[in-house]
């Protein structure tokens, strides 16, 4: 079975608009599921219960009304996620993918995917927030170019024109992604790859070495006998 592709939505600050580009993600990519997180001091629960995910102005709702096939709100504080997020994602791990929305839960689970969504004040960031901003791959902004944004990171407006732009740049990275995993799997044994092969992989699909190398640690095949320090 492929391992679902996982997309971590991120923002500065709550009302950032991580749940309406959740939501898009959703309405675009049929088959998907998605998993909100809500940080608490105390308790932890995983909410699978439809008739409360879909109660009126929960952002849960806006997950099923736009497609997700199933949804998971987790309530924990950040230090329990290391047991409750991973048996969420395996709840949910025979679907094609997986929108996690939630700064805590992108910082424990190392998604494949990053965006991250700023508000109206581009210098508005919670100090939590800074180290996914960092390793975003996407980041979503009203207008000028906010410190902190790395250069690796593809930048679009929040527009109605850039919208179908982002949309495409996604569905790009979904398809590498699953290309990658295929491949990888396909050309290992036993949990292991020879390095050869890794470096064939990223030359066949015009990628980085580094890439292979995170799709490998995600899969957890090893990647033996590198003798150039590509991974």
């Amino acid at each position: 079975m492929m391992r679902p592709v996982i997309i971590g939505v991120g923002g500065a600050h709550s009302g950032a608009g991580k749940t309406t580009y959740a939501s898009l993600l959703l309405r675009k990519f049929n088959g998907w599921g998605a998993i909100k997180y809500t940080k608490t001091a105390l308790y932890c629960s995983v909410v699978d219960d439809r008739e409360i995910l879909s109660t009126e102005d929960k952002d849960t709702k806006r997950m099923l009304d736009a497609g997700a096939q199933r949804v998971l709100w987790i309530q924990a504080p950040p230090s329990e996620l290391g047991e409750v997020l991973p048996m969420a994602v395996e709840r949910l791990s025979d679907l094609k993918g997986i929108v996690v929305e939630g700064n805590s839960a992108i910082e424990f689970l190392r998604p494949d995917i990053i965006i991250f969504i700023f508000g109206s004040d581009p210098q508005g960031i919670k100090e939590t927030a800074k180290s996914i901003l960092k390793n975003a791959d996407v980041v979503v902004l009203e207008n000028s170019v906010p410190l902190g944004v790395s250069e690796k990171s593809r930048l679009f407006l929040k527009s109605s024109a850039d919208r179908e732009s982002f949309l495409a740049y996604i569905t790009e990275m979904v398809e590498n992604k699953n290309k990658i995993h295929l491949l990888l799997r396909e050309s290992s044994s036993n949990g292991k790859i020879a390095c050869p092969l890794a470096r064939k992989i990223a030359e066949q699909l015009n990628i980085s070495y580094q890439e292979v190398g995170k799709a490998a640690d995600e899969l957890g095949i090893k990647i033996k006998g590198c003798e150039l320090g590509c991974f």
